[in-house]
C-alpha cells in the first residue's frame, strides 16, 4: 500500500489527501500506523519535498520522521515542491524546479532508511546515475510517465539494476506474457481494455505503431473482447528478428 502525499490536484485536496498532507506530518504518521496495524503487506509513502512556501529542509524532515515513526517501509520522494494553488497537476510536474540533492541529503542523514527518488527521470540509465550520485546511494528510483508512455525503456531494468540476464528480449515473448495476463484478468471478471489501455505505447516510434494503438483502442472495448485482439494488433507491427532483439 502506497499513501499518496504528493498529488496537488484540487480533487485530491478536497478529499484531504495528496500533497496537502505535507502540512500535517503527524496525521500522516498516524495514518501509516493505523494501516500497519490493519494489514500484513508493506506500507510506503510517496511525497514531495514541500508545498507552497514551506522550507524544504524542515518540511521533508518532519514528514519523513513521521512516516518512519508510523512504521512505513519506504519513502519515495518526488524531488519538487508542489504548489497547491495557481498550477495545474501537469504544471506541478514540470514548473517547480527539481532538487535531487535534497533527497540525497535526506539519505545521508538517514542512511538506514529506504529512500527512493522520483521526478524528472526519463530512463533507467538516468535513474541509476541519479541514484548513485550521493553517498550513501539512494535505495531506488521511480519512473512514472516516461515508462507509461514508452514501456520499452523498462526492458533492460533487470539487467541494469540486478545483473539478471537479458530479461524479456523478444517482443513475441512480451505479447504472449500479456495475453496470459489478460486471460487471467478476464477469468476474474475484468475487461480486456483494463489491460490493453496500459499497452498503447508499447511500440512507440516503430512501424505499425499507429495501427497497433488504433486496434487496441477500438477492439478492446467491445463486449466479449478476447486476448486474441492483442495478437492481431501485434501482427500490424512490422518487426524483423533483428529489431525485436535490439
Amino acid at each position: 500500500i502506497n499513501l499518496n502525499v504528493g498529488c496537488p490536484s484540487d480533487r485530491v485536496q478536497s478529499g484531504a489527501f495528496g500533497a496537502c498532507l505535507m502540512r500535517e506530518p503527524d496525521l500522516v504518521g498516524r495514518c501509516i500506523a493505523a494501516m500497519k496495524a490493519a494489514v500484513s503487506v508493506p506500507v510506503t509513502v510517496k511525497c514531495r519535498i514541500g508545498v507552497d512556501d514551506q522550507d524544504t529542509g524542515p518540511a521533508l524532515d518532519a514528514l519523513a520522521g513521521a512516516v518512519w515513526d508510523g512504521g512505513a517501509e519506504a519513502l519515495w520522494v518526488h524531488a519538487r515542491k508542489a504548489w497547491l494553488e495557481g498550477l495545474s497537476p501537469k504544471e506541478n510536474r514540470e514548473i517547480p524546479p527539481l532538487d535531487h540533492g535534497r533527497v540525497h541529503r535526506l539519505k545521508r542523514e538517514n542512511p538506514l532508511r529506504f529512500i527512493g527518488l522520483n521526478g524528472g527521470l526519463e530512463s533507467p540509465n538516468q535513474a541509476l546515475e541519479k541514484m548513485i550520485q550521493g553517498d550513501p546511494v539512494l535505495d531506488g528510483a521511480m519512473l512514472g510517465r516516461a515508462a507509461y508512455h514508452n514501456p520499452q525503456i523498462l526492458r533492460d531494468v533487470d539487467r541494469l539494476f540486478y545483473g539478471a540476464g537479458d530479461g524479456l528480449r523478444d517482443y513475441r515473448e512480451i505479447i504472449d506474457s500479456m495475453m496470459d495476463h489478460a486471460a487471467r484478468h478476464l477469468e476474474r471478471g475484468g475487461r480486456l481494455n483494463h489491460v490493453t489501455r496500459h499497452m498503447i505505447g508499447l511500440f512507440q516510434g516503430m512501424p505499425g505503431a499507429r495501427r497497433w494503438r488504433q486496434m487496441l483502442s477500438v477492439e478492446s472495448v467491445r463486449e466479449n473482447a478476447s486476448p486474441e485482439i492483442i495478437a492481431r494488433a501485434f501482427s500490424c507491427v512490422r518487426l524483423d528478428a533483428e529489431s525485436a532483439a535490439a
